[in-house]
């Protein structure tokens, strides 16, 4: 009973929170050992001829076979007593009795005759080399991978030895060392922006706080950071300097931040929509072929990670590790309002508690506005309501990309048909563009495909996308989302002065105010 509660109980955690499948690793082992071993035993005791009884595997003992004919003897005997047939009814008995004695007699040569007992351990032998044949590799190789599984994962290290090119073995310590330099070159209160993977490390052999760590039950966090590293240099800039100090890459390749970075587009965009609009695999933000997709190119984790078109006013690189490991960059204009905003105001559990929650500081309201709550899998204690509906669409996109491909140039049509629809109320073919039509796309103000189509191409700069969904819908340019703002503050807001000469070009007013009452020019030099 015990081990079945423990395997219902493992099983349905498992399924709630994937790291939990490790609750489901002993039982499973129990399970499994007592299934092949009862295998085994059977094809030993088969092959060897111990407590060999075939009549037992059918369910049919001799001993069972003489008690139910004893029985059904007495049975007869007892009616042959109370009925008026006594006589008839006692010879029935004994030549039930008879033929049941001839039938065990037969039965009990057949299986002490030679030759049927070795057919029986022939079979058993097959049966034995059959299974060794067939299920060998698959264990010779699961014992392997167990092995090397529980050495590397009984000796958690941040040190190990590597060969260079020309074969010389060299000890690999760039991850301490970057530590230990954040540890003596940076001030006791920096706070170190990181994907949560190095939280604890950073914590405990730096001593500096993180921003994120191993404890990810605070999902919006998390894609936050996800968004700061996966969207474009600027727009990341404008998150890190209310949060961070610096920023820590794992830059050596394999399993770095790069090749962890759709990753952490995907969880960002769970949160905030907009930037993967309509796919919940952020497919946009891949490597196909091995080079990097525009929207990753952008990237500010990209951008850091390689070194390139890094502007130097907004991150400084002060440390890279002696095999390119690991890089650091300093977070320039860091905003001192919203530190110290957050040194005094955080939510301690008791006077004096050292346990005390930060909170987000004025100047990140307007990221937080973009973000939608989501419910995980493993959130047992979550208010809000499961988004199935997301979620369904992420595993359905892993399992087809070339669905979610042809759903995604689906949606974006979609889309322009919604933005010509927003412009004149239906969805025929583009009209001129008058001062009366222009007013009254300004007056409609709504969230949909359409405007997250916009705001997405503005925020990568895709010129060419832009350009073309003008050609076919003139008033797209004008069009206000839910907030009241549009093109023109989007523009603003990500620094893509290509963009703004455009929409200027083509008369969109940079005076007119959003829900707030700011305007676009009000976001010119904003830094959130």
């Amino acid at each position: 009973p015990i081990a079945s509660m423990y395997g219902v109980a493992a099983y349905f955690f498992s399924h709630k929170m994937v790291r939990l499948i490790l609750l489901t690793a002993p039982i499973a082992s129990i399970c499994g050992g007592i299934a092949i071993g009862r295998v085994v035993g059977y094809c030993i005791e088969g092959v060897c001829g111990w407590n060999l009884d075939v009549w037992e595997l059918f369910g049919s003992d001799s001993e069972d076979i003489v008690s139910t004919v004893e029985a059904k003897v007495v049975s007869a005997n007892g009616a042959g007593k109370k009925g008026k047939k006594k006589k008839s009814l006692t010879e029935e008995a004994k030549k039930l009795e008879a033929v049941s004695s001839a039938t065990i007699a037969a039965k009990l040569s057949i299986r002490s005759n030679l030759v049927f007992q070795l057919l029986v351990r022939a079979s058993w032998f097959y049966l034995a080399y059959y299974l060794r044949n067939k299920y060998s590799p698959d264990i010779t190789e699961f014992q392997a991978n167990c092995d090397q599984m529980a050495k590397a994962m009984s000796h958690p290290t941040i040190l190990f030895q590597a060969k260079t090119q020309d074969g010389r073995e060299v000890l690999v310590d760039d991850y301490r060392e970057a530590y230990w330099w954040l540890r003596d070159n940076t001030p006791e209160d920096a706070r170190i922006m990181a994907w949560w993977d190095y939280g604890y490390q950073i914590t405990a052999i730096a001593n500096r706080t993180t921003i994120a760590d191993g404890n990810t039950w605070n999902h919006e966090h998390i894609a936050l950071l996800g968004r700061a590293l996966t969207s474009p240099l600027k727009e990341g800039h404008r998150i890190a300097r209310h949060m961070a100090d610096y920023v820590l890459l794992w830059t050596g390749g394999g399993g770095d931040d790069l090749a962890k970075s759709p990753h952490l587009a995907r969880i960002a965009n769970s949160v905030y929509r907009h930037m993967c609009p309509g796919d919940p695999t952020c497919s946009k933000f891949s490597m196909p072929g091995g080079q990097p997709s525009p929207m990753m190119r952008e990237s500010l984790l990209f951008k850091l990670h390689q070194g390139q078109d890094v502007d130097k006013n907004r991150f400084k690189q002060v440390y890279a590790s002696s095999h390119g490991k690991v890089k650091i960059y300093r977070v320039n204009s860091v905003s001192k309002e919203s530190k110290e905003w957050v040194s005094k105001n955080r939510v301690c559990d008791a006077p004096d508690s050292w346990y005390c929650q930060g909170q987000y500081p004025p100047g990140l309201q307007k990221v937080l506005k973009d973000k939608k709550d989501f419910k995980q899998l493993e959130d047992f204690n979550a208010k809000t309501e499961a988004d199935d509906e997301y979620q369904k669409k992420y595993f359905e996109h892993l399992s087809d990309p070339e669905k979610a491909r042809r759903r995604s140039q689906v949606k974006e049509r979609k889309a322009q048909a919604e933005l010509g629809q927003q412009m004149t109320g239906d969805s025929a073919p583009p009209v001129p563009l008058t001062k009366d039509l222009i007013r009254e796309i300004n007056q409609h103000w709504d969230d949909n495909e359409g405007t997250s189509l916009l705001y997405e191409l503005i925020s990568k700069n895709d010129m060419d996308s832009l350009t073309r969904i003008f050609e076919m819908q003139p008033g797209s340019i004008h069009v206000r989302s839910k907030d009241g703002r549009g093109p023109m503050w989007w523009a603003h807001e990500n620094g893509k002065k290509e963009i703004v000469k455009f929409l200027k070009s083509h008369g969109v007013s940079e005076k007119a105010r959003d829900k707030d009452g700011i305007t676009p020019l009000d976001l010119a030099d904003d830094e959130f």
